[in-house]
């Protein structure tokens, strides 16, 4: 497993599901040949003009959560899914960065050499000799867009199933962010094989515990991070005593906060 890259198991049979920055064309083909099956999120704007008409007009009119499916090369198949909540976003994202592009056209600072394909510069063109101005038929092709997210697969699982697959991969990028931050699996500083292993294993013994504290804290409904939970444990004493004439040991714990006796509670 890799950063970005999962392993789901569907019918014992392990499916790689990744992010489109993580797996190249030659990637997925090697997987082809070694006859992984894979979910992969499409680069549906970088496909061909003739594919991306067929993948607009298949979309066109889908509602929040319909999907549909498209032949694509070699067999495999995309599945292109719609969403209001993307839709939202993508249109924000796009009139913010237009607002600022035009407030740049309306400065008159722009030139020729402003005219590259970064960020939302691809909407600019030339007018004239030097008059540079927004193409608003550029904005008005990709507001098309809005809200579509597209998976490559060369599986046979129904289009729900693929994208509730992919959807779970937050879930792996998370585990690391938390493997290399909170337990800090790296750097490692060690050169023996077993070492290296043990270091690993204790890593991940610990975001396994991390994992069933998350549970925990989740089902009984505290309001609370594993991050916090642990840093209130930094401040909880217990003292351990024995009364003269005494050979039994005594325990007291000293006073804590609401949320301290909360997390308390919860883990005895």
């Amino acid at each position: 497993m890799l950063d970005g890259i999962a392993e789901r198991y569907e019918f014992g049979q392990p499916v790689v599901v990744a992010d489109a920055a993580m797996l190249s064309h030659d990637n997925l083909n090697a997987l082809d040949r070694q006859r992984y099956p894979f979910i992969v999120a499409a680069r549906i704007r970088n496909e061909t003009r003739a594919m991306q008409e067929t993948i607009l007009d298949r979309c066109a009119g889908l509602t929040n959560g319909q999907s549909v499916e498209i032949d694509h090369e070699q067999g495999r198949r995309l599945i292109v899914a719609y969403s209001d909540k993307r839709a939202k976003k993508d249109a924000r994202n796009r009139d913010r960065g237009l607002r600022r592009l035009r407030k740049r056209v309306q400065s008159g600072r722009l030139t020729k050499d402003s005219l590259n394909r970064r960020g939302y510069n691809k909407f600019l063109k030339l007018t004239g000799e030097i008059s540079v101005e927004v193409d608003e038929a550029k904005v008005e092709q990709a507001a098309r867009w809005d809200g579509l997210k597209g998976y490559l697969t060369n599986t046979d699982m129904p289009a729900a199933d693929i994208i509730e697959n992919y959807g779970q991969l937050w879930q792996i990028e998370r585990a690391f962010r938390i493997s290399k931050t909170d337990l800090r699996i790296r750097p490692m500083y060690h050169y023996r094989r077993r070492r290296i292993e043990a270091h690993v294993l204790v890593a991940f013994t610990a975001y396994t515990l991390h994992k069933e504290l998350e549970r925990r804290l989740a089902a009984a409904r505290l309001p609370m991070s594993p991050k916090r939970a642990i840093e209130l444990t930094q401040t909880m004493y217990e003292l351990t005593f024995r009364l003269p004439n005494d050979p039994q040991d005594r325990s007291i714990r000293l006073k804590m906060d609401p949320q301290q006796q909360a997390l308390y509670d919860l883990l005895h």
